[in-house]
């Protein structure tokens, strides 16, 4: 296990970065690891946008693919394709073990906004605004010791901790998370 950020593909325009676990996305307040602090070091097309060149977050308890658009251009364009304001579309795929007795395959459609001003969670609901709403498919790869392997396609722009706390509205946790667990 690598405990920083690696690039994973580039292109002249953009590029993947994996995203350890524990590492924030972006720069905060203190003393912590964060993706986009790494980029502008050794990436002069980053140090200049805005979040790194970052295009999506990532939870810190989550590990995996960051896009990085390397011009403000690509940045407005993937930002636009993945937020869902345009004809195209950017899938979205996650791996999560949770606890078993989901359903081999399925979906939700609920709704997620913001409980109050700092909290950590957000509160899940079956009815809000088209803003809110957050839609997700999941299918089981299975169970092992530890519980139910899916694989989760994120449909739509995503919404904060739409699948953590989506599981956890369903009662299936996902394993490790200390916020919805």
């Amino acid at each position: 296990m690598h405990t920083e950020p690696t690039i994973l593909h580039r292109t002249e325009h953009w590029m993947v970065v994996d995203k350890p676990a524990q590492w924030h996305s972006v720069a905060g307040p203190g003393d912590q690891s964060d993706v986009e602090t790494w980029l502008r070091a050794p990436e002069p097309a980053c140090r200049d946008q805005d979040d790194g060149g970052l295009v999506h977050r990532l939870d810190l308890p989550t590990s995996g693919c960051l896009l990085v658009a390397l011009n403000d251009s690509t940045h407005d364009f993937l930002r636009s394709t993945m937020s869902g304001r345009t004809d195209q579309d950017i899938g979205k795929q996650y791996l999560a073990r949770c606890d078993v007795g989901l359903a081999d395959a399925g979906q939700f459609e609920l709704y997620f906004s913001k409980r109050h001003r700092g909290s950590r969670k957000m509160t899940v609901r079956t009815f809000g605004t088209d803003a809110e709403l957050g839609r997700c498919v999941w299918r089981s790869y299975g169970q092992t010791p530890d519980g139910e392997l899916l694989a989760i396609d994120l449909l739509g722009p995503g919404r904060r901790h739409q699948i953590r706390a989506g599981l956890a509205d369903l009662h299936h946790p996902i394993h490790g998370d200390t916020v919805y667990g």
